[in-house]
């Protein structure tokens, strides 16, 4: 196996494991925002988040290790697409993963915070819970318009270069736009989270398809050879 097909090969497998992580992280998690008093929830059984904190570094590492080993090929169609890729989904992405993971394990502390804590404290520290859970929703939608502009130019140089089936490219190109639109929608309060869920359920669907078709198939080598 030469060395673009392994390269093909894992960034297929750390597609599969980025997001088989971050499918995890909220169904970890889901139960504990959910719920009426997620501090309450959190103080009786922190073990979710925390769970949940690690599957969302174990979904960062290979996602942003992804345009890292991409790197040496794409910049080979369009060099300024390729570093601005690395940038966006190897640097920014992984400051945002971070972030999250920080905010989940800081509620963990509040919560226990909270459930020693007396009368009197408790306004500040529910006040703090509930801005640590704002805050980790900022961080996501941030996170998403990342996701959704290092999307557009992979997709843009994958249709460019043929590396892989155009209809493929084209597929993340609309799905990940649709994408995009859930970020400013749910900031804008237009959309509820199980309708933005909906909504990029295209781009999942994708990312599954290009890595089994990358492992599977690996690059086109009159692509990679141009």
């Amino acid at each position: 196996m030469n060395t673009n097909r392994k390269i093909a090969s894992l960034v297929g497998l750390f597609f599969i494991i980025g997001t088989a992580a971050g499918v995890g992280s909220v169904l970890v998690t889901q139960p504990v925002f959910s719920a009426s008093d997620p501090l309450a929830q959190i103080a009786a059984n922190a073990n979710p988040l925390r769970i949940g904190a690690l599957l969302v570094l174990m979904m960062g590492l290979p996602l942003t290790l992804v345009p890292v080993l991409l790197y040496p090929i794409l910049k080979r169609h369009d060099e300024i697409l390729a570093l601005a890729y690395v940038v966006f989904r190897g640097a920014l992405e992984m400051v945002c993963y971070l972030a999250m993971a920080i905010c989940w394990l800081f509620l963990v502390l509040v919560s226990q915070e909270a459930a020693t804590a007396g009368a009197a404290s408790q306004p500040a520290l529910q006040s703090l819970g509930a801005v640590l859970i704002k805050g980790n929703n900022s961080i996501a939608n941030v996170l998403a318009i990342i996701f959704s502009l290092d999307g557009l130019m992979l997709y843009t140089m994958l249709y460019r270069s043929q590396l892989i089936p155009r209809w493929i490219s084209i597929w993340g190109f609309i799905a990940i736009l649709l994408h995009f639109s859930t970020a400013f929608l749910l900031i804008f309060q237009i959309v509820n989270d199980d309708t933005a869920s909906l909504i990029n359920m295209p781009i999942f669907f994708q990312e599954m398809v290009m890595a089994v078709w990358l492992i599977a198939k690996g690059f086109n080598p009159k692509a990679v050879t141009q």
